[in-house]
């Protein structure tokens, strides 16, 4: 997935290859060269991400009785002497990073591998003529091409209409998946693939929370919340490149620049793509944000003529189909980053975990209210919100926005009460949030043959006589 180099390792007696290219962030020495194996010699990995608190469990492993010592000082030999002492599962529940990782066990002949907790880096498998085949990028596996399936998986295109990406564990590939964020799985000697195990739970924590409300002052969760912030940014701007942020002058971005910049010695380097459209534009915001921090801002204008050119390199660069907006800008502004930063960080997340969506609060408080009422009045009134289009509601909105209250002022509210209007005649909760989060209403009538993965699913495991 990287530039600064290539690598590879066969144990031809087991059929198994191991390839990697690398981006070079930690160590930047031949020690940290992949594939890589343990100081023992009885795992080899190849890993992409980073563990970020790798200084603080090589701290932890260097106080084991007998403990061999270093090579370099890259993450990645941190992340397999941890295999090593503590075993796959119990080392994995102390990383806290971004990973994909795949080891080859030479002495029990089995290849274990896992996503981190979040599943920011993709890993995906698949079964195919024989083989098992794997790899950060679903592009390694339609390189295989004398195998490679690439039939479209029907119920996966059919939750794409509706989501704008196939969920996974399901891939937009037939029999070819993505490994669930914060699962392990391995691949056993006699060919058989171990079904997923979870090794972190976001359930788990969430519900852990619930008993554990923090009850103090609002000063003091601020301050804490800060202080947990600032640790996490520190471990994250551990680099040997040059190391910069996305900042689109949001409250997610600028937190992380300001909390960045307290970190670091010199001006942050902060990047931004700007629009001519004033609705979409936030340069500008983004422009005094860096001004007030004092980062070092570099600034992009793009004109519609730059979208359009990206859009034939779309299916190079993503793995799967994937229709958010923001993919031309992400990569606009990621390819002029490049030119000054090797590694950026951003404020995505954010909203996810701080309930920054309108559907995680004024959706809640909504349905409180629309329950109560009989469906048929709301169809109606969904009919009247829908007969006025996008365009009026907006004009109408800035006509009269500062008489409205603060609850009511918003960002593109033509669009906004449109998706209301859809979700209006839900019959209950879960299906008033799906519809929420729905592009599309009903895929499966546009999808033949379709139908929509609502569950639990369970991978099919089959014999392939070890080979991988």
């Amino acid at each position: 997935r990287g530039p600064d180099g290539s690598g590879q390792w066969s144990d031809p007696e087991w059929g198994l290859g191991l390839d990697h290219r690398r981006l070079a962030i930690i160590d930047l020495t031949e020690e940290g060269v992949q594939p890589m194996h343990s100081k023992s010699g009885r795992y080899v990995t190849v890993y992409n991400g980073e563990i970020y608190n790798y200084r603080e469990l090589r701290a932890e492993l260097e106080q084991i009785e007998g403990f061999p010592g270093w090579r370099g000082h890259s993450d990645t030999e941190v992340m397999l002497e941890a295999v090593e002492q503590w075993g796959f599962e119990e080392a994995l529940k102390r990383f806290s990073g971004m990973f994909a990782i795949a080891i080859w066990d030479r002495k029990e002949h089995c290849l274990l591998l896992a996503r981190d907790r979040m599943g920011e880096k993709p890993l995906y498998y698949s079964m195919q003529g024989g083989k098992f085949l794997f790899g950060s990028e679903l592009k390694a596996l339609m390189g295989y091409k004398k195998y490679f399936n690439r039939e479209i998986d029907r119920d996966s295109l059919a939750a794409y209409l509706r989501y704008c990406y196939a969920p996974g564990p399901r891939t937009i590939f037939k029999d070819t998946f993505s490994l669930m964020p914060g699962t392990w799985t391995c691949l056993r000697p006699d060919g058989e693939l171990m079904e997923p195990r979870p090794y972190w739970s976001l359930l788990d924590c969430a519900r852990d929370a619930e008993n554990k409300i923090f009850t103090a002052p609002d000063e003091a969760i601020v301050d804490t919340l800060e202080d947990l912030l600032l640790k996490v940014i520190e471990r994250e701007m551990i680099s040997d490149v040059p190391l910069g942020a996305f900042l689109s002058g949001g409250v997610d971005s600028s937190l992380i620049v300001s909390l960045m910049q307290q970190c670091a010695l010199a001006p942050v380097k902060t990047f931004t793509i700007g629009f001519d459209d004033e609705a979409y534009n936030e340069a500008d915001d983004a422009k005094a944000v860096a001004k007030h921090i004092g980062t070092e801002h570099t600034e992009l204008y793009v004109s519609p003529q730059d979208a359009l050119d990206i859009i034939p390199q779309i299916p190079q660069i993503w793995d799967q189909p994937f229709s958010d907006s923001s993919q031309i800008p992400t990569h606009l502004v990621s390819r002029m980053t490049r030119e000054h930063v090797t590694v950026a960080l951003s404020g995505d997340g954010g909203d996810e975990l701080f309930a920054g969506y309108n559907r995680h609060f004024r959706g809640c408080s909504l349905w409180r209210k629309l329950e109560n009422v009989p469906a048929p009045l709301r169809k109606i009134g969904a009919r009247m919100i829908s007969n006025i289009s996008p365009q009026s509601w907006n004009k109408v909105f800035k006509m009269y926005g500062p008489l409205l209250p603060p609850a009511l002022q918003m960002r593109l509210p033509g669009q906004k009460l449109h998706k209301l209007a859809d979700v209006m005649g839900a019959a209950s909760a879960s299906e008033y949030y799906r519809d929420l989060t729905s592009i599309w209403l009903n895929p499966e009538a546009v999808v033949r043959n379709a139908t929509e993965f609502r569950g639990p699913f369970s991978i099919p495991t089959a014999n392939h006589s070890r080979t991988t």
